[in-house]
């Protein structure tokens, strides 16, 4: 495709600098962050399907503020979103060849898996961009120059992200078997090409009700849109 050959041209290392009155027992209220499916468009949402209020998160794993989000904002929504208010839907929008060896990665996990696998990336952002920052001009180029499938296999182990998965249960059989799936990663270029089409020209970017609220990129700023909704 041209749009993966383009984005691992670039290099993989080019990395930009959420009882009634009588006193009966209330029946248990239902915690929707255990509910976690594939939407059409290929993200993934947490939360009641019918929410009143249905954000969509575009995220780049290799985005500072995106880990910040991740970090400071996603604990404050996650009580929103457990309510069955709101939901909330992950939509990779790849920046860069690193990022689209993580992202490709996190989409090997089940539904279950997907959020605390992908949280799990962004916290430790700095380590595995670190590591890959740290490769000698010779190793760049090694990878720059094989297949994309092969390139995403070794980007993915040079900078760490396997050991991130299998913590998260995805063994290295399932690991090699996801990386070898060229579906799997085509759809993580359409997405980035759909939040393209769909206005997002940065991350992280937040549409809500199926409309992008551009001045949001922190909770300080979503958390007010959440109210009276």
């Amino acid at each position: 495709m041209r749009a993966l050959a383009a984005l691992l041209a670039s290099r993989v290392l080019a990395v930009p600098a959420a009882a009634s009155a009588l006193g009966t027992a209330r029946p248990a209220q239902r915690d929707w962050t255990q509910v976690v499916s594939q939407t059409p468009e290929g993200g993934f949402r947490m939360g009641n399907p019918q929410a009143a209020i249905r954000i969509v998160e575009f995220l780049s794993l290799t985005c500072p503020h995106c880990a910040e989000f991740s970090q400071a904002g996603t604990p404050q929504l996650m009580n929103h979103v457990r309510s069955g208010r709101v939901s909330l839907e992950y939509r990779n929008f790849v920046l860069n060849g690193l990022d689209l060896a993580a992202s490709f990665l996190s989409r090997c996990a089940s539904p279950q898996s997907y959020f605390p696998l992908t949280h799990a990336i962004l916290a430790s952002q700095g380590q595995w961009v670190g590591r890959m920052q740290a490769l000698t001009p010779a190793q760049q180029q090694a990878m720059d120059g094989q297949p994309p499938l092969e390139t995403m296999r070794r980007v993915v182990a040079a900078a760490g992200l396997d050991a991130i998965a299998a913590r998260h249960g995805i063994t290295p059989a399932q690991q090699r078997a996801c990386l070898s799936n060229q579906a799997g990663l085509d759809r993580v270029l359409q997405m980035q090409q759909a939040g393209t089409n769909y206005g997002v020209t940065g991350t992280p970017t937040f549409a809500i009700n199926g409309r992008i609220a551009g001045s949001v990129h922190n909770w300080a700023s979503l958390e007010p849109l959440l109210r009276g909704r």
